[in-house]
């Protein structure tokens, strides 16, 4: 087990991508913090890894709560003594163009998807430094890279996971610690419903997705799990400040 006695976090571990990501890390070794807002999706995905044979934790709190999330991370540090792993995933979709989307639309995408990043590395940034060795990885999406048609909070707060996951690697890296990104893109999960609705459907999303990723498949959630196990591990370590886009080739076209 290529993990074996490290402790992680990950966070919107309740369901989709962050509950495969979870199960894989605990799967390797490490003991998992897993973090949601709902207790019934964070207690599943214990109960799963445990049925695996793993260690995890239930740690119940909206990441966007300051307080919680810093209660929480502290309390999971304090009591397994360290953390080596930080996967910052929660995240949401907000759909609607410069015109469209909501003002508050865009602060709740940015409150999410990008200040919940920030402080969940800021909160174990200090441990990692005293330990000599760390790994974050933030999610962000194939968004973060390419155009996102009528996305514009969406894109907008990917791209900027996309630049502070570089402005903290390249600040830490002296330190031992390792920040990467990981740019998803076609998952099937219900993270998506957003976009769905504004392609005007299941129908009219899978024929998108046929006519621009060149796999033409949506991913597994175990697929991107792979990469994440790949990002978090010492298979790559020798890699920070990097961006890795497992989309099936759509930003190619």
């Amino acid at each position: 087990m290529i993990l074996e006695g490290r402790r992680a976090i990950v966070t919107g571990a309740g369901s989709g991508i962050g509950r495969a990501a979870a199960e894989i890390i605990a799967r390797e070794g490490a003991v998992v913090a897993v973090v949601d807002r709902s207790t019934e999706g964070a207690n599943q995905t214990v109960e799963a890894i445990r049925a695996a044979g793993g260690e995890a934790r239930a740690l119940v709190c909206d990441v966007t709560d300051d307080t919680a999330l810093e209660e929480n991370f502290l309390g999971f540090i304090r009591k397994e003594g360290r953390i080596d792993i930080l996967h910052n995933h929660a995240g949401a979709q907000v759909e609607g163009g410069l015109l469209g989307v909501s003002v508050a639309g865009f602060d709740k995408s940015w409150t999410l998807n990008v200040r919940a990043h920030f402080l969940g590395a800021r909160i174990v940034m200090p441990f990692m430094k005293e330990a000599g060795r760390g790994v974050i990885l933030n999610t962000s999406s194939s968004s973060g890279v390419l155009y996102d048609r009528e996305m514009i909070a969406y894109t907008t707060t990917k791209h900027a996971v996309v630049a502070m996951t570089r402005q903290m690697a390249g600040d830490y890296g002296r330190f031992g610690i390792r920040v990467n990104a990981l740019c998803p893109g076609w998952v099937d999960t219900p993270f998506n419903a957003p976009f769905i609705a504004q392609m005007g459907g299941r129908t009219e999303i899978e024929k998108y997705i046929k006519e621009k990723v060149p796999l033409g498949r949506w991913a597994d959630v175990d697929e991107i799990a792979e990469a994440v196990l790949f990002l978090v591990s010492d298979r790559s370590s020798y890699m920070t400040g990097q961006i890795l886009v497992v989309d099936g080739g759509e930003t190619v076209v």
